[in-house]
Protein backbone atom coordinates (compact mmCIF):
# COMPACT_ATOMS: atom_id res chain seq x y z
CA UNK A 1 0.00 0.00 0.00
CA UNK A 2 2.74 2.78 0.86
CA UNK A 3 4.40 2.18 -2.71
CA UNK A 4 1.15 2.50 -4.19
CA UNK A 5 1.00 5.55 -2.10
CA UNK A 6 4.70 6.48 -3.70
CA UNK A 7 4.23 5.84 -7.06
CA UNK A 8 0.40 8.12 -7.28
CA UNK A 9 2.62 10.61 -5.37
CA UNK A 10 5.21 10.74 -8.33
CA UNK A 11 2.66 10.38 -11.35
CA UNK A 12 0.59 13.41 -9.52
CA UNK A 13 4.00 15.40 -9.56
CA UNK A 14 5.36 14.70 -13.03
CA UNK A 15 1.63 15.78 -14.00
CA UNK A 16 2.03 18.88 -12.06
CA UNK A 17 5.50 19.60 -13.45
CA UNK A 18 4.49 18.98 -17.02
CA UNK A 19 1.17 21.28 -16.23
CA UNK A 20 3.47 24.07 -15.11
CA UNK A 21 5.66 23.90 -18.20
CA UNK A 22 2.76 23.87 -20.17
CA UNK A 23 1.48 27.08 -18.51
CA UNK A 24 4.65 28.97 -19.04
CA UNK A 25 5.06 28.05 -22.95
CA UNK A 26 1.38 29.55 -22.94
CA UNK A 27 2.53 32.43 -20.85
CA UNK A 28 5.58 34.00 -23.00
CA UNK A 29 3.43 33.50 -25.86
CA UNK A 30 0.98 35.45 -23.84
CA UNK A 31 3.46 38.07 -23.28
CA UNK A 32 4.37 38.45 -26.73
CA UNK A 33 1.08 39.06 -27.74
CA UNK A 34 0.18 41.44 -24.76
CA UNK A 35 3.56 43.74 -25.54
CA UNK A 36 2.76 43.30 -29.66
CA UNK A 37 -0.56 45.26 -28.94
CA UNK A 38 1.42 47.31 -26.56
CA UNK A 39 3.70 47.93 -29.33
CA UNK A 40 1.25 48.71 -32.31
CA UNK A 41 1.79 45.46 -33.99
CA UNK A 42 0.78 41.66 -33.96
CA UNK A 43 3.41 39.76 -32.17
CA UNK A 44 4.14 35.99 -33.28
CA UNK A 45 0.54 35.09 -35.63
CA UNK A 46 2.41 32.69 -38.12
CA UNK A 47 2.83 29.03 -36.42
CA UNK A 48 -0.41 27.13 -36.04
CA UNK A 49 -3.62 28.66 -35.49
CA UNK A 50 -3.21 32.56 -34.03
CA UNK A 51 0.35 31.88 -33.50
CA UNK A 52 -0.85 28.91 -31.00
CA UNK A 53 2.19 26.68 -31.61
CA UNK A 54 5.02 29.22 -31.72
CA UNK A 55 6.37 28.23 -27.82
CA UNK A 56 6.71 24.49 -29.05
CA UNK A 57 8.91 25.95 -32.31
CA UNK A 58 10.71 28.51 -30.11
CA UNK A 59 11.37 25.32 -27.56
CA UNK A 60 12.28 22.83 -30.61
CA UNK A 61 14.65 25.49 -32.09
CA UNK A 62 16.80 26.34 -28.54
CA UNK A 63 17.07 22.86 -27.73
CA UNK A 64 17.95 21.49 -30.95
CA UNK A 65 20.74 24.47 -31.12
CA UNK A 66 24.72 23.75 -30.44
CA UNK A 67 25.58 23.49 -27.49
CA UNK A 68 28.31 25.78 -27.06
CA UNK A 69 30.19 27.32 -23.74
CA UNK A 70 33.07 29.19 -22.75
CA UNK A 71 36.68 27.77 -22.86
CA UNK A 72 37.91 29.92 -19.71
CA UNK A 73 34.34 29.07 -17.64
CA UNK A 74 34.03 26.64 -14.96
CA UNK A 75 32.41 23.85 -16.60
CA UNK A 76 30.41 21.85 -14.40
CA UNK A 77 28.94 25.10 -12.17
CA UNK A 78 28.51 26.31 -15.37
CA UNK A 79 26.35 23.67 -16.56
CA UNK A 80 24.96 22.44 -13.99
CA UNK A 81 23.54 26.01 -12.44
CA UNK A 82 20.51 26.35 -15.13
CA UNK A 83 19.83 23.16 -14.09
CA UNK A 84 19.35 23.81 -10.39
CA UNK A 85 17.43 26.94 -11.25
CA UNK A 86 14.35 25.14 -12.96
CA UNK A 87 14.83 22.23 -10.47
CA UNK A 88 14.50 24.69 -7.49
CA UNK A 89 11.64 27.19 -9.35
CA UNK A 90 9.69 23.90 -9.90
CA UNK A 91 10.38 21.83 -6.72
CA UNK A 92 8.22 24.96 -4.92
CA UNK A 93 4.87 24.18 -6.90
CA UNK A 94 5.02 21.04 -4.79
CA UNK A 95 3.46 23.20 -1.89
CA UNK A 96 0.81 24.50 -3.92
CA UNK A 97 -1.96 21.76 -4.83
CA UNK A 98 -2.86 21.90 -0.85
CA UNK A 99 -6.72 20.98 -1.03
CA UNK A 100 -6.35 18.14 -3.98
CA UNK A 101 -4.63 15.40 -1.37
CA UNK A 102 -1.45 15.33 -3.47
CA UNK A 103 0.74 16.75 -0.64
CA UNK A 104 -0.53 18.47 2.61
CA UNK A 105 2.78 20.85 4.11
CA UNK A 106 2.06 22.05 7.74
CA UNK A 107 5.22 24.33 6.80
CA UNK A 108 5.05 25.60 3.45
CA UNK A 109 5.74 29.31 4.11
CA UNK A 110 8.77 28.42 5.44
CA UNK A 111 9.70 26.25 2.67
CA UNK A 112 8.94 29.01 0.27
CA UNK A 113 11.49 31.14 1.95
CA UNK A 114 13.87 28.51 1.93
CA UNK A 115 13.60 27.89 -1.74
CA UNK A 116 13.29 31.48 -2.75
CA UNK A 117 16.73 32.14 -1.08
CA UNK A 118 18.22 29.05 -2.65
CA UNK A 119 17.52 30.88 -5.95
CA UNK A 120 20.01 34.00 -5.36
CA UNK A 121 22.85 30.77 -5.46
CA UNK A 122 22.02 29.76 -8.92
CA UNK A 123 21.97 32.91 -10.57
CA UNK A 124 25.49 33.61 -8.59
CA UNK A 125 27.20 30.79 -9.78
CA UNK A 126 25.79 30.95 -13.70
CA UNK A 127 27.37 34.25 -13.50
CA UNK A 128 30.63 33.80 -11.81
CA UNK A 129 31.10 30.45 -13.47
CA UNK A 130 30.89 32.24 -17.22
CA UNK A 131 34.34 33.83 -16.25
CA UNK A 132 33.36 37.06 -18.27
CA UNK A 133 32.74 40.59 -17.13
CA UNK A 134 29.55 41.37 -17.81
CA UNK A 135 27.97 38.08 -16.61
CA UNK A 136 29.55 38.74 -13.41
CA UNK A 137 28.42 42.03 -12.81
CA UNK A 138 24.70 40.79 -13.92
CA UNK A 139 25.03 38.26 -11.03
CA UNK A 140 26.37 40.65 -8.52
CA UNK A 141 23.82 43.09 -9.26
CA UNK A 142 21.13 40.08 -8.82
CA UNK A 143 22.20 38.83 -5.65
CA UNK A 144 21.94 42.24 -3.80
CA UNK A 145 18.88 43.18 -5.34
CA UNK A 146 17.09 39.92 -4.65
CA UNK A 147 18.70 39.38 -1.00
CA UNK A 148 17.39 43.26 -0.78
CA UNK A 149 13.80 42.32 -1.83
CA UNK A 150 13.72 39.15 0.18
CA UNK A 151 13.89 40.63 3.41
CA UNK A 152 11.19 42.95 2.68
CA UNK A 153 9.24 39.32 1.22
CA UNK A 154 10.15 37.45 4.77
CA UNK A 155 9.07 40.19 6.85
CA UNK A 156 5.77 40.57 4.57
CA UNK A 157 5.07 36.46 4.95
CA UNK A 158 6.08 36.59 8.79
CA UNK A 159 3.21 39.45 9.45
CA UNK A 160 0.82 37.06 7.39
CA UNK A 161 2.27 33.91 9.87
CA UNK A 162 1.23 36.15 13.14
CA UNK A 163 -2.17 37.20 11.67
CA UNK A 164 -3.46 33.55 10.51
CA UNK A 165 -1.10 32.00 13.61
CA UNK A 166 0.54 29.15 11.76
CA UNK A 167 2.78 27.98 8.59
CA UNK A 168 0.45 26.34 6.26
CA UNK A 169 -0.56 27.65 2.85
CA UNK A 170 -4.53 26.14 4.13
CA UNK A 171 -4.86 28.81 6.59
CA UNK A 172 -5.40 31.32 4.36
CA UNK A 173 -8.45 29.54 2.75
CA UNK A 174 -10.32 29.16 6.13
CA UNK A 175 -9.56 32.94 6.98
CA UNK A 176 -10.41 33.91 3.46
CA UNK A 177 -13.90 32.53 3.50
CA UNK A 178 -16.17 35.55 3.36
CA UNK A 179 -13.82 38.64 2.99
CA UNK A 180 -10.43 38.62 0.88
CA UNK A 181 -7.06 39.75 2.60
CA UNK A 182 -6.99 42.38 -0.38
CA UNK A 183 -9.32 44.46 1.65
CA UNK A 184 -7.56 44.16 4.92
CA UNK A 185 -4.33 45.02 3.85
CA UNK A 186 -3.96 46.31 0.09
CA UNK A 187 -0.94 48.51 0.96
CA UNK A 188 0.80 45.32 2.30
CA UNK A 189 -0.50 43.50 -1.34
CA UNK A 190 1.18 46.53 -3.23
CA UNK A 191 4.39 46.06 -1.20
CA UNK A 192 4.08 42.26 -2.35
CA UNK A 193 3.45 42.76 -5.60
CA UNK A 194 6.46 45.16 -6.40
CA UNK A 195 8.64 42.67 -3.87
CA UNK A 196 7.48 40.31 -6.19
CA UNK A 197 8.68 41.71 -9.80
CA UNK A 198 12.01 42.56 -8.09
CA UNK A 199 12.37 38.81 -7.08
CA UNK A 200 11.54 37.54 -10.15
CA UNK A 201 14.40 39.67 -11.78
CA UNK A 202 11.19 41.72 -13.82
CA UNK A 203 11.35 44.93 -15.59
CA UNK A 204 11.34 47.63 -14.03
CA UNK A 205 13.71 45.71 -12.09
CA UNK A 206 15.57 43.71 -14.48
CA UNK A 207 19.18 44.93 -13.26
CA UNK A 208 20.38 41.42 -13.98
CA UNK A 209 19.71 40.88 -17.38
CA UNK A 210 20.20 44.87 -18.59
CA UNK A 211 20.23 44.27 -22.24
CA UNK A 212 21.07 48.52 -23.22
CA UNK A 213 24.48 48.45 -20.29
CA UNK A 214 25.12 44.18 -19.79
CA UNK A 215 24.82 43.01 -22.81
CA UNK A 216 22.32 40.11 -21.14
CA UNK A 217 23.61 40.40 -17.75
CA UNK A 218 24.58 36.93 -16.07
CA UNK A 219 22.94 35.05 -19.06
CA UNK A 220 25.53 36.54 -21.33
CA UNK A 221 27.30 32.89 -22.08
CA UNK A 222 24.45 31.06 -22.20
CA UNK A 223 22.57 30.30 -25.54
CA UNK A 224 20.74 26.95 -26.82
CA UNK A 225 19.51 24.74 -24.15
CA UNK A 226 21.40 26.33 -21.16
CA UNK A 227 19.23 29.82 -22.00
CA UNK A 228 15.77 27.74 -22.14
CA UNK A 229 16.58 26.15 -18.87
CA UNK A 230 17.04 29.97 -17.47
CA UNK A 231 14.46 31.08 -19.12
CA UNK A 232 12.00 28.76 -18.08
CA UNK A 233 12.81 29.09 -14.44
CA UNK A 234 11.59 32.61 -14.35
CA UNK A 235 8.67 32.12 -15.81
CA UNK A 236 8.12 29.43 -13.92
CA UNK A 237 8.49 31.57 -10.93
CA UNK A 238 6.42 34.65 -12.19
CA UNK A 239 3.40 32.06 -12.46
CA UNK A 240 3.88 30.70 -9.17
CA UNK A 241 4.30 34.45 -7.43
CA UNK A 242 1.02 35.00 -9.53
CA UNK A 243 -0.66 31.99 -7.87
CA UNK A 244 0.86 32.73 -4.46
CA UNK A 245 -0.62 36.48 -4.31
CA UNK A 246 -4.27 34.61 -5.56
CA UNK A 247 -3.88 32.40 -3.05
CA UNK A 248 -2.60 35.19 0.12
CA UNK A 249 -4.89 38.12 -0.96
CA UNK A 250 -7.54 37.16 -3.07
CA UNK A 251 -9.26 33.99 -1.60
CA UNK A 252 -7.47 30.87 -2.14
CA UNK A 253 -9.95 28.21 -3.08
CA UNK A 254 -8.71 26.07 -5.42
CA UNK A 255 -11.60 24.78 -6.72
CA UNK A 256 -13.42 28.07 -7.72
CA UNK A 257 -12.99 29.35 -11.42
CA UNK A 258 -12.79 33.08 -10.09
CA UNK A 259 -9.29 32.04 -7.93
CA UNK A 260 -7.61 30.89 -11.97
CA UNK A 261 -8.98 34.32 -13.30
CA UNK A 262 -7.03 36.27 -10.74
CA UNK A 263 -4.26 34.27 -11.20
CA UNK A 264 -4.46 34.89 -15.15
CA UNK A 265 -5.23 38.44 -13.97
CA UNK A 266 -1.90 38.76 -11.67
CA UNK A 267 0.16 36.88 -14.56
CA UNK A 268 -1.05 39.84 -17.21
CA UNK A 269 0.00 43.09 -14.22
CA UNK A 270 3.57 41.16 -14.58
CA UNK A 271 3.54 41.50 -18.67
CA UNK A 272 1.88 44.92 -18.78
CA UNK A 273 4.12 46.10 -16.09
CA UNK A 274 7.46 45.04 -18.66
CA UNK A 275 5.04 46.77 -21.43
CA UNK A 276 4.64 50.18 -19.88
CA UNK A 277 7.46 51.37 -17.20
CA UNK A 278 11.34 51.94 -17.89
CA UNK A 279 14.18 50.40 -16.33
CA UNK A 280 14.71 52.01 -12.43
CA UNK A 281 18.12 53.64 -11.84
CA UNK A 282 20.09 50.86 -9.54
CA UNK A 283 20.24 53.23 -6.26
CA UNK A 284 16.29 53.97 -6.60
CA UNK A 285 16.01 50.33 -6.30
CA UNK A 286 18.39 49.84 -3.22
CA UNK A 287 16.39 52.88 -1.59
CA UNK A 288 12.96 51.44 -2.26
CA UNK A 289 13.81 48.47 -0.25
CA UNK A 290 15.77 49.85 2.40
CA UNK A 291 13.93 52.78 2.82
CA UNK A 292 10.55 52.13 1.69
CA UNK A 293 9.28 48.75 1.75
CA UNK A 294 11.33 47.27 4.82
CA UNK A 295 9.17 50.27 7.18
CA UNK A 296 6.14 49.17 5.88
CA UNK A 297 6.62 45.75 6.04
CA UNK A 298 8.01 45.90 9.58
CA UNK A 299 5.19 48.21 10.76
CA UNK A 300 2.59 45.91 9.87
CA UNK A 301 4.30 43.11 11.72
CA UNK A 302 4.29 44.98 14.64
CA UNK A 303 0.47 45.71 13.81
CA UNK A 304 -0.54 42.52 13.72
CA UNK A 305 1.11 41.16 16.90
CA UNK A 306 -0.72 43.99 18.57
CA UNK A 307 -3.90 43.12 17.12
CA UNK A 308 -3.09 39.65 18.12
CA UNK A 309 -2.35 40.15 21.86
CA UNK A 310 -5.13 42.40 22.36
CA UNK A 311 -7.58 39.95 20.60
CA UNK A 312 -6.12 37.47 23.41
CA UNK A 313 -6.34 40.07 25.80
CA UNK A 314 -10.10 40.47 25.05
CA UNK A 315 -10.80 36.46 25.10
CA UNK A 316 -8.69 35.97 29.03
Amino acid sequence: MFYMDMIFSLICILLLMVCVLIGVAFLTLLERKILGYIQLRKGPNKVGYMGILQPFSDAIKLFTKEQTFPLLSNYIMYYYSPVMSLFLSLLMWIMMPYLMGLFMFNLGMLMFLCLTSMGVYTVMIAGWSSNSMYSMLGGMRAVAQTISYEVSLALIFMSFMVLVGGFSLMDFYFYQEYLWMLFLCFPLAFVWFVSSLAETNRTPFDFAEGESELVSGFNVEYSSGGFALIFLSEYSSILFMSVLFSIMFLGSNLFSFLFYLSVVYISFLFLWVRGTLPRFRYDKLMYLAWSGFLPVALNYIFLFLGLKVFMYSLLI
